[in-house]
């Protein structure tokens, strides 16, 4: 068997965006007919920089090979232009076609990729959503703290037993910095209302997104500890994993961190440091299935779990659904809402979610198919913004401070 073509479609979402501006898929055909799909998780650079750079590396590295040689592929690519080092851009690129190739190692075994990297511990997947609070207008308003607990409320009510949300102010491009006082009264109200509405009923997950200094996370997460959160999510940039650590130190809080991460190797360099209890890998930036497998192996041997991170497209969710059911130190899985909206639209058959759970396919190989008519539809992207975007202004201590996010929306 070996793989004859590579096509890549970048699908824009509809507003609001949930998941992100674009998605880009890929799609692998052998010389046997079998197609796989994947999906590329990097924000790097714009699609029209991806989309040649996706077809660079498939014709260097994978065009007339075999889809399982997988740790070949891997290793070629890893050492490109004489790196033999994670860049970000490339393990984006290879995860999306790593995935495409165990989806048709799948379809010609008949077999779920589950069943292929050590077998099925997990019947369901437990997962949790981010609260995505509308106002009056339908409009998604994250600030205001009463439509946070009735979307608390309504989730819970749902089915689901872990909640998250992320109110301690704006990421910037030059964070990390220290909040203000009035973004960690935010935060803590948020916790306590929040605690105070589902009970023990849900855990609770704080995001951040790096955006601290490692004093200010300390402090912050001095003020979050009485609401007993499940997790403190990346509170200091990455790429310091001391720094990280020396939060861990000095909190109660379980601290997850790895979306933005690539490869074994920056897994490890957290693990050793002991910066975090749960890693976060996004299986289309990480490396793919099998380099997230390695990754969940090392962090068994050291007691921490994995949580894979998921905010983009539904292949990226089946290739992490397919990990998570076969690694016994499986935490929680990200899902957005219950994958309805987009996320259905753009398969033939949605992601399987029953009360709070994400129900492992049995189809062969990744489990899910693209909707080619949709995917055409929303196709190709023609914005310009990247996937996800950082505030491009330094925060600002004055602007935090004299914001209203405590005053109720009118309802």
């Amino acid at each position: 068997m070996k793989i004859i073509s590579c096509e890549t479609h970048v699908v824009a979402t509809p507003a609001p965006h949930v998941g992100g501006m674009y998605w880009i898929f890929v799609s692998l055909r052998t010389d046997c007919g079998i197609e796989g799909v994947g999906e590329v998780y990097a924000a790097t650079f714009h699609p029209k920089v991806m989309v040649p750079a996706i077809s660079d590396v498939f014709e260097r590295c994978l065009q007339g090979h075999d889809p399982h040689h997988i740790e070949r592929f891997f290793r070629q690519a890893y050492s490109s232009g004489f790196t033999q080092r994670p860049d970000l851009t490339m393990m984006g690129i290879v995860s999306g076609l790593e995935m495409a190739c165990w989806d048709i190692i799948g379809k010609a075994a008949g077999k779920p990729v589950y069943e292929l990297i050590g077998g099925m511990v997990n019947e369901k997947l437990r997962c949790y959503t981010y609260l995505y609070p509308k106002n009056k207008h339908g409009d998604y308003d994250y600030d205001n703290v009463e439509l946070a607990v009735d979307c608390a409320l309504e989730n819970k009510e749902r089915g689901f037993t872990a909640l998250k949300f992320d109110p301690a102010g704006p990421y910037t491009a030059y964070s990390g910095h220290m909040l203000s006082l009035e973004d960690m009264d935010k935060s803590a109200t948020f916790c306590r209302r929040i605690r105070e509405a589902v009970g023990n009923s849900c855990d609770l997950l704080f995001g951040t997104h790096g955006q601290m200094t490692p004093a200010s996370a300390i402090r912050l997460a001095k003020r979050l500890e009485p609401y007993d959160p499940m997790w403190f999510e990346e509170p200091v940039p990455p790429g310091q994993s001391e720094a990280m650590s020396r939060v861990a130190q000095h909190t109660s809080i379980p601290i997850a961190t790895g979306e933005r991460l690539t490869s074994k190797y920056e897994f490890h360099d957290l693990l050793k440091n002991g910066a975090a209890a749960i890693l976060q890998m996004n299986l289309g930036r990480v490396g793919g299935i099998l380099e997230a497998k390695k990754i969940a192996s090392i962090a068994e041997a050291y007691y921490v779990q994995i949580a894979p991170h998921l905010y983009n497209g539904p292949i990226g969710a089946a290739a992490s659904i397919q990990l998570a059911t076969a690694t016994p130190n499986f935490l929680i899985q990200e899902s957005i809402g219950s994958w309805d909206g987009f996320h259905a639209e753009v398969l033939q058959e949605k992601i399987e979610w029953q009360d709070g759970y994400i129900i492992p396919s049995k189809k062969p190989g990744l489990g899910v198919e693209l909707n080619m008519e949709v995917v055409k539809a929303h196709s190709p992207y023609t914005g310009k913004a990247l996937h996800l975007s950082m505030d491009s202004r330094p925060y600002d201590y004055q602007r935090q401070s004299s914001s209203s996010w405590n005053e109720p929306a009118e309802r």
